[in-house]
Formats: structure tokens, C-alpha cells, sequence
């Protein structure tokens, strides 16, 4: 058996890569349980998605879009698209927490949207994969 001797790119990358899957895997936990809470009618986010206004519809669809999120997180064909939507969607709730709700209320989606960005950008690499592959088809 022949072992080849790592370069300290080879390592280095190896690293990012455990540790973005390791992040991953959290954050398609806590969106996967983000959008139960809107599938099972939570009080606390009827109540939330009462406020802003536009119905029990967009809690539904915005739990469509957690959970479709969290999936995307762990197949790595579509792990950078769904970072970068998952990123989207957590600056929309940024925005909404400050306009319409108590300011303190923005450090959760403000807290999530840093690691998102972190797997949006360090799979920019599988994004651009599927949209080449996206345009050769079309």
C-alpha cells in the first residue's frame, strides 16, 4: 500500500470541508425545526405571521421554503444553492424583524444568516457547477 504525503492545501481544504458539513448539519437541523413549527400551526408563529400580515398561507410557505432549505444543506449538489436562498430568506426576516416587531427580535435570524453565509459562500463552487450545468441544458 502506497501513502501519498498531504499538502498543507490538501489538509487545509480537507479541514474546511468537515467543518462546513459539521455546520450544515446544524443548520439543516434548526431550519428543519423552524419549519415545524409553522407545519404545526405553533401559536407563537401564528401569531407572528398574523402581525405581518399576510396570513396562515405565507407561514406555510415559508416553512416550505426552511424545509426545502434544510434538505438542500445536505445534498451536496445543492448545498451552495440553498445556502445562498436560506441566506435570502434570513435577510428578509431581517428586514421584517426591524420593521415590524420589537428590534431585539432581530438577533436570531441576524445570528443565523452569518453561518449561512459562510455555506453559501464556501459552496459557491457546487452553485456554479449546477448553473453551468443548468445553462448547457437549456
Amino acid at each position: 500500500m502506497t501513502f501519498t504525503h498531504a499538502t498543507p492545501t490538501t489538509t487545509s481544504g480537507r479541514k474546511v470541508n468537515i467543518a462546513l458539513w459539521a455546520l450544515q448539519v446544524l443548520l439543516a437541523a434548526a431550519f428543519l425545526l423552524a419549519a415545524c413549527t409553522k407545519f404545526i400551526a405553533y401559536p407563537d408563529a401564528v401569531e407572528a405571521f398574523d402581525q405581518i400580515g399576510l396570513g396562515v398561507w405565507f407561514m406555510y410557505f415559508i416553512g416550505a421554503v426552511e424545509l426545502s432549505g434544510a434538505v438542500g444543506l445536505l445534498v451536496p449538489a445543492l448545498s451552495g444553492l440553498a445556502g445562498l436562498g436560506l441566506t435570502a430568506l434570513l435577510a428578509g426576516a431581517v428586514v421584517t424583524q426591524i420593521l415590524l416587531f420589537d428590534p431585539v427580535t432581530v438577533i436570531t435570524p441576524a445570528a443565523y444568516l452569518v453561518p449561512v453565509t459562510l455555506v453559501a459562500w464556501g459552496r459557491r463552487q457546487h452553485t456554479v457547477k449546477l448553473l453551468r450545468r443548468s445553462n448547457r441544458e437549456a
